[in-house]
């Protein structure tokens, strides 16, 4: 029988010709199924392991008992490495010690009690930049300290830069974080702030430094404490307990008073919205124009200043 087929109708349309080829089509389709099935189960097998992989990093990384997460994303860790850079300037080393700083970290949560409060930028921050700031000596400040872990992790990039540190932690110690005029909630780790828990914690460091280090329980407003500690200019003073505006402004006033020609001020949660007290009063203080301390610059939410 013949069937005509007219100009321009798809050859695959004709129904005789499909039906001619129908047995060479379901031969060829079986043997693509046969060739692609054996990549799909390769697939299915990589995807379920880069799950289970997943899964174990974020046990060690996620924010789960201490608030904030160590997952940053690489965009954030290249603004971090710029930021350093140009505070310290000296980018060739930028990246190097970010890196550092972030290993010394989850190596410290993971084995430290407590936590180490702030952003995983705004921690590393400080880590790698005070180290390549060159500080004029081992005395370090810490004025707020929480857990101690921070400080553990201070003495440790510190003795990375060839300086050997010697540490005084002032803070209340008095089993929950403060902040005057404000409620802090319960804090995520579960872990009381006591001097014995920041004494486990500085013996992560390691070195005699650390283990030696000395702790003088009590606000930075206080004379006697103020008094007990002011025995020394401070290479590094980090600025980290009261964050209301006058709080700040007081803590900056003593600062100028102790810290040593060409030492580097830390101010924690400069630019935060959460704490805008502390922009306020940093801002105010170099304002006047008197002021011994320079603004270096910003590294994420802190700022790093040098006396003259």
């Amino acid at each position: 029988m013949f069937t005509r087929t007219f100009p321009g109708m798809p050859i695959l349309r004709n129904r005789l010709t499909k039906r001619a080829l129908r047995p060479a089509l379901t031969l060829l389709d079986r043997r693509v199924r046969r060739g692609v099935q054996p990549d799909l189960d390769t697939l299915r097998r990589e995807v379920a392991e880069m799950r289970r992989q997943q899964y174990a990093v974020g046990l060690l990384l996620d924010g789960t008992g201490r608030g904030a997460h160590r997952i940053p994303p690489a965009a954030e860790i290249d603004r971090l490495v710029r930021e350093v850079g140009d505070v310290s300037d000296r980018g060739e080393h930028a990246r190097r010690s970010v890196v550092v700083a972030f290993r010394t970290v989850v190596a410290l949560e993971a084995l430290g009690v407590g936590r180490l409060a702030g952003s995983t930028s705004n921690i590393c921050g400080k880590l790698a930049t005070v180290p390549l700031l060159s500080p004029p000596n081992g005395s370090i400040l810490e004025i707020g300290t929480l857990y101690g872990l921070f400080a553990s992790a201070l003495v440790r990039m510190v003795h990375r830069a060839g300086i050997e540190p010697d540490l005084t932690i002032v803070d209340p110690l008095a089993g929950s974080q403060l902040q005057p005029g404000t409620s802090q909630p319960a804090d995520p780790t579960g872990t009381p702030v006591r001097e014995d828990v920041v004494r486990a914690n500085l013996a992560l460091g390691g070195s005699r430094s650390a283990l030696e280090a000395r702790i003088q329980q009590g606000f930075s407003s206080d004379p006697a404490v103020r008094e007990a500690v002011s025995d020394r200019e401070y290479g590094v003073i980090v600025v980290d307990g009261d964050h209301s505006m006058e709080g700040v402004a007081a803590d900056l006033e003593w600062v100028e008073k102790i810290i040593a020609p060409g030492g580097i001020v830390v101010l924690d949660d400069y630019g935060d919205q959460a704490w805008p007290g502390v922009q306020e009063a940093l801002d105010k203080h170099l304002a006047g124009g008197t002021s011994r301390l320079r603004m270096l610059g910003r590294v994420s939410t802190s700022a790093f200043l040098r006396a003259d």
